[in-house]
C-alpha cells in the first residue's frame, strides 16, 4: 500500500512521537489542531462598533489581547470562545451581530493567535480564558450574568470554563465529542501510528456530565468537519435544562449565515429564559 503525501510529510513526526513525546507532541498539535494567524485583518471600528483594545495576562502570566464591546445597559457578558483558526479579527461579523443582540461582548485571541504571546495549547486555552474571566471580575462581572460561547475547539474551552466557574448559561456551537474521536474519523491511520500521544484531548464527552449551567446547543445538519451526531451525543450526554438547534442545510463555518433569523430568533429566546 502506498502512503499518501500527507502521511508521509508527516511519519517522522509521529515515529518521534512515539519515542520523544514532549516536542513530538507539540509539532503534531501545530499540524493538525491549532491553525492560527498573527495577523489581524480588520477591527470593530470598521463596523462602526464601540470597543476597547485590550491587553491582559492568562493565568499563567502569558500576556494576551482582546477586544471588550460594551452592551446594553442591563444585557449580560458574552465571553467569546472562537475557533481553532485565525484570529479576533476573522469574526467581526459575528461580533456585529452579536452586539444586535444587545449583549456586551468580550473576545481573545487565544496564546499564539493575532497580537496574544506563547503557543496554543489544551492547557494554554483555559488558561487563556482564566485570565480572561480575572479581567472581567475586575470590571464588576459576575459569572452568573455572563454566557459562555464556545464555537468547535472553542466549545471545549467554554465546558471547561463552565465547569470551573458556572455561568448564567452555556452556548455550544458545532462541538466535539473529544480530539481522539476527530483525530481517529479524520485522520484515522496518522493517529494509530502516533497521534494517541497528543496532550491534547479537550474530553468534552466526559465532562458535559457535571454541567451546571443552563445549555444551548447550535449544530450545521451538514457539518462535515465536525459531525452532526458528535453535537446529538454531547447534548445527549448534558443534564437539564438544556436544549438543541439544528440549522437546516448549515455546515461548519456557515451556521449563522444559513440560519439566519430564525438562527438568531432562537439566541434571543435563550437570553429570555436564562436572564
Amino acid at each position: 500500500m502506498r502512503l499518501n503525501e500527507e502521511l508521509l510529510k508527516s511519519l517522522p513526526i509521529l515515529l518521534g512521537a512515539t519515542l520523544l513525546p514532549t516536542p513530538a507532541c507539540a509539532a503534531l498539535e501545530q499540524m493538525f489542531l491549532y491553525f492560527p494567524d498573527r495577523e489581524l485583518v480588520t477591527t470593530p471600528a470598521t463596523m462602526r462598533l464601540e470597543y476597547e483594545d485590550v491587553f491582559f495576562s492568562a493565568a499563567d502570566g502569558t500576556q494576551l489581547h482582546g477586544w471588550y464591546l460594551p452592551g446594553e445597559p442591563g444585557e449580560p457578558m458574552l465571553v467569546f470562545c472562537h475557533g481553532n483558526a485565525g484570529n479576533i479579527s476573522h469574526r467581526i461579523d459575528n461580533l456585529r451581530l452579536l452586539r444586535q443582540l444587545g449583549l456586551a461582548v468580550f473576545i481573545i485571541s487565544y496564546r499564539g493567535y493575532g497580537r496574544s504571546e506563547g503557543t496554543p495549547s489544551e492547557d494554554g486555552t483555559y488558561s487563556d480564558m482564566r485570565g480572561a474571566l480575572s479581567w472581567l471580575k475586575d470590571k464588576g462581572w459576575r459569572a452568573e450574568r455572563m454566557i459562555y460561547f464556545g464555537r468547535s475547539v472553542g466549545a471545549g474551552v467554554a465546558l471547561q470554563l463552565a465547569l470551573e466557574q458556572p455561568p448564567g448559561a452555556l452556548v455550544l456551537e458545532s462541538p466535539f465529542t473529544s480530539v481522539p474521536a476527530m483525530g481517529r474519523l479524520h485522520y484515522s491511520l496518522l493517529w494509530t501510528l502516533g497521534g494517541w500521544a497528543l496532550d491534547a484531548r479537550y474530553d468534552n464527552l466526559e465532562k458535559i456530565g457535571r454541567l451546571k449551567s443552563p445549555l444551548l446547543v447550535f449544530h450545521g445538519d451538514r457539518d462535515n468537519i465536525v459531525p452532526y451526531l458528535m453535537g446529538r451525543e454531547l447534548f445527549d450526554r448534558a443534564p437539564q435544562p438544556k436544549s438543541f438547534y439544528s440549522i437546516a442545510g448549515a455546515g461548519h463555518n456557515d451556521t449563522y449565515g444559513i440560519g439566519g433569523a430564525a438562527y438568531w430568533q432562537r439566541w434571543r429566546e435563550f437570553i429570555e429564559e436564562n436572564f
